[in-house]
């Protein structure tokens, strides 16, 4: 996984990162609303942060340690869509379709960790 852009994971955190940007730019001028907006900005844009950081690891357990800060930040971002949908910030249909997609990283990341896993144990 080193290079990021062969990397299904990174694009699909890269391409969440985008919307949560668009979302945020949205609930900021057409909702007046700052607050978890800014919150969801900071986590759903973080998730790829650490991915590219984890592709950079240094070693397995750091590459690792940096995929397990992402499911964080993601299951994070998961919280603040579901409070934005359940305050009717958001519509229900485009807010489950963002809680799809983060579903659907933290399954890829946490099968890459187990994979990364079962593959330094192999090696020790």
């Amino acid at each position: 996984m080193k290079n990021d852009r062969n990397s299904i994971i990174y694009d699909k955190s890269f391409k969440f990162a985008i919307k949560t940007v668009n979302l945020y730019k949205h609930l900021c001028t057409k909702q007046k609303e700052y607050v978890l907006s800014k919150q969801l900005l900071r986590s759903g844009t973080s998730i790829g942060a650490n991915i590219r950081e984890a592709l950079e690891a240094q070693s397995k357990k750091d590459f690792i340690a940096k995929l397990y800060i992402a499911i964080k930040e993601a299951s994070e971002s998961k919280y603040w869509l579901e409070l934005l949908i359940e305050t009717k910030y958001i519509e229900q249909n485009s807010g489950q379709t963002m809680l799809q997609e983060l579903t659907e990283i933290i399954k890829i990341l946490n099968k890459i960790i187990k994979t990364t896993k079962q593959n330094l144990n192999t090696i020790q």
